[in-house]
């Protein structure tokens, strides 16, 4: 079963003894970020340094300048890993340890768009704006996101890519020092607090038989249960539909389920053309339950497996997690990658991983990903090189 692990260029950057350490973790594969969004995270292992503060979204490569010239949006350079191209430098490295790599490109989470371009984000029914989470139905966020794709996908020595938030994000964020837990949300109030009112959207409402302000007035009206009994949250999309009616519900859904599947399916063919090469591996983040919005987003089976080579899906938890990720595809030809947190500081199960993968194995899946080599602690990295070892026997 081969075995992906996630990694950051500044894991392997300024480290000889990287490429090396993740090769004799018994993994065949680094799944290595090139378009990533901002966040702080730990170097545990790192000979100079314990922290790396990636400030906003940015492409760990030089951008194309031609490709972006003139442009609004356009991807940011980094500037916290030194090098000219950190993604290469390390990609070579983790190549002559004997890993072969696919890029991690995180596309519509961005909250530096958001601050600079603030029209390109997501709008709820309170007319409150997400920064983090670019409007894909905006024809400017789609053009941007599709060449993104290409351009992060397809960097030298990979063979493959894994395309996250390649879809609609939403309301959820992990933002710094959030403080959004004080109400409990099912994730049937979350859908209705991600559905977006921007100007492109109330178009996309209108086209499904939808007046936007009296749809934008109902999700208000839905959402006043869940301000004043938070126990009582909805979920899954019999939720939705109860709290916003089913025809409504109904038309939202096909409205982003189409806009999403255009998406998806652009982004595809322009890595594909990118690549020109049949065997570069294209895979989504994704979630079987169409209606979910993040970085594992929304899709529906049967046609992302005939867009994309296959899915990446999030199989850290009980039993009952993986069979609600997994069931769906039963039965659909493509690649079944079941991620798993091995950060047990950030709710991940290092020791139960060998249990774990063996029960994804009999629910179809074919291959393996790691999340994360580089956060993960001593201990952790030790528990997963053991169950690796028995995995692979």
């Amino acid at each position: 079963m081969k075995t992906a692990a996630f990694l950051y260029p500044w894991d392997v950057v300024g480290d000889p003894d990287a490429a090396a350490r993740l090769a004799d973790l018994g993994v065949q594969q680094v799944t290595l970020a090139s378009a990533y969004h901002s966040t702080r995270a730990l170097t545990p292992r790192h000979p100079g340094r314990r922290i790396v503060t990636a400030e906003h979204a940015a492409v760990l490569y030089p951008p194309d300048y031609g490709r972006w010239a003139g442009r609004g949006l356009h991807p940011y350079p980094q500037s916290w890993v030194p090098g000219d191209d950190p993604y290469a430098e390390a990609a070579e490295a983790l190549a002559g340890a004997g890993l072969t790599v696919h890029s991690w490109v995180v596309l519509a989470h961005n909250s530096r768009m958001g601050a600079e371009h603030p029209d390109t984000s997501v709008v709820n029914a309170y007319g409150d704006r997400y920064p983090w989470a670019p409007c894909i139905a905006q024809p400017a966020v789609h053009a941007y996101l599709v060449d993104l794709a290409a351009e992060a996908a397809v960097r030298p020595g990979a063979v493959g890519t894994d395309l996250e938030s390649c879809g609609w994000y939403g309301f959820a964020h992990l933002h710094a020092h959030d403080k959004t837990s004080g109400v409990a949300l099912g994730d049937a109030a979350q859908y209705l607090m991600s559905l977006c009112f921007c100007a492109d959207c109330r178009a996309g409402y209108a086209g499904q038989g939808l007046d936007p302000d009296e749809l934008r007035a109902a999700v208000r009206r839905a959402l006043e249960p869940v301000w004043a009994a938070p126990g009582s949250a909805e979920t899954g999309w019999s939720g939705v539909e109860k709290l916003l009616g089913a025809g409504l519900a109904g038309a939202t859904r096909q409205w982003r389920e189409q806009v999403a599947r255009g998406l998806q399916e652009a982004a595809v063919a322009a890595v594909r053309q990118a690549a020109q090469d049949p065997d570069f591996q294209v895979l989504l983040h994704a979630d079987p339950a169409s209606y979910r919005v993040g970085a594992n987003v929304g899709v529906d089976p049967a046609h992302i497996l005939s867009t994309a080579d296959g899915v990446v899906l999030p199989c850290t938890g009980p039993d009952a997690a993986r069979e609600a990720v997994l069931g769906p595809f039963a039965g659909l030809s493509g690649v079944l990658a079941a991620n798993f947190n091995v950060v047990t500081g950030m709710g991940g199960s290092p020791g139960t991983l060998e249990r774990d993968v063996a029960h994804a194995r009999s629910l179809g899946a074919t291959e393996l990903r790691l999340y994360h080599a580089g956060l993960a602690s001593g201990p952790d990295l030790d528990a997963v090189g053991d169950a690796l070892s028995r995995i692979g026997r």
